[in-house]
């Protein structure tokens, strides 16, 4: 049972995400979920017990958390930037610098500083995915859009449908959706994108370009992070475009460095989110962003190995899978 301080509050899970950090913690291969941990950031549940200092939550609340714990006091946190923390821990992760364990379990306990009310007829399913929500919000929000603009979404995975589905809530009409599987770019037009391409072309940024009368896009959102796709996403924008860049698979990628100095483009990174919660649950709760159709599966927390190996095993048909316990 973990341990609830002063201005903390017992969570018991009603339903946690496996996230592909997860997955990729799950190997080694990130050096972010160093044993013994339980993993899980993506959660949803109801609150068991207060601490003697939390007087804004009570028994029975439902409930959901940011991922990332900030301190609240240094001058990113003074500055609103809660992301970039400088004594920032997440839930689910094991780094060498700190372990804080997650949501793959029956409770976990949360500061009440960073816990959200969910609305009564949201569901836990749905309400696991408020994190990653918050994750395509604050990528848009960075340098937000204008409705007339075009705009290319290269990578539909969890986030990048979730992106497509913000950009529509903000009254974009013109959005390309790039991925590797027809089903994803099917699922792509449903939710909300205007055209899509094939990212297996020999060369996607010359497609775009094709698509906006050869004069490219004004944004794209590159949600994978290795080398072709954001080599893509810098081919796909006009001078003067903006690449905001969300997926960070590999550690290292290379860039076309002359082609964003010569077209003076802006390179945006987006890490994680930064107040975005209250947005996030609002768009669900009003049907702006639904995320119903990217739920693959719902299985107890004792299913969670064989969902887990099936991931890693690289199940193309699976989008998201979320645990009960």
């Amino acid at each position: 049972m973990p341990q609830v301080g002063d201005e903390d509050v017992l969570v018991r899970v009603r339903a946690c995400g496996i996230c592909g950090s997860d997955v990729h913690g799950y190997d080694g291969s990130t050096g972010r979920r160093i044993p013994p941990l339980v993993m899980g950031h993506e959660a949803s549940g109801v609150i068991e017990a207060l601490g003697k200092g939390v007087r804004e939550f009570a028994h029975g609340d439902r409930v959901t958390f940011d991922s990332t714990v900030s301190c609240g006091d240094c001058a990113f946190c003074r500055a609103g930037r809660t992301n970039l923390c400088d004594r920032r821990t997440i839930f689910g992760v094991s780094c060498g610098d700190f372990r804080r364990h997650g949501a793959f379990a029956e409770f976990v306990s949360v500061p009440a500083r960073i816990l959200y009310r969910l609305p009564e007829q949201l569901p836990y399913e749905h309400a696991a995915l408020i994190e990653a929500l918050s994750v395509a919000v604050h990528a848009v929000g960075l340098h937000p859009p204008a409705p007339s603009d075009t705009l290319v979404v290269i990578g539909c995975g969890m986030i990048g449908l979730l992106v497509i589905q913000v950009l529509r809530d903000r009254g974009c009409q013109s959005i390309i959706a790039v991925d590797l599987d027809p089903s994803r770019r099917r699922m792509a037009t449903d939710l909300g994108a205007s055209a899509t391409l094939d990212g297996a072309a020999a060369d996607v940024g010359a497609e775009i370009r094709a698509l906006t009368g050869g004069r490219g896009v004004d944004q794209a959102f590159e949600a994978v992070g290795i080398t072709a796709t954001v080599t893509a996403a810098i081919r796909s924008v006009r001078k003067g475009g903006v690449v905001t860049i969300i997926g960070n698979l590999l550690p290292v990628v290379q860039i076309p460095v002359q082609e964003v100095v010569t077209r003076e483009l802006s390179l945006l990174g987006s890490c994680s989110s930064s107040g975005e919660y209250p947005q996030s649950i609002d768009l669900l709760a009003r049907g702006a962003v639904t995320v119903a159709p990217l739920v693959s599966a719902i299985a107890p927390l004792e299913d969670g190995p064989l969902w887990f190996d099936r991931l890693h095993a690289g199940a193309s048909d699976v989008m998201k899978v979320v645990l009960k316990p």
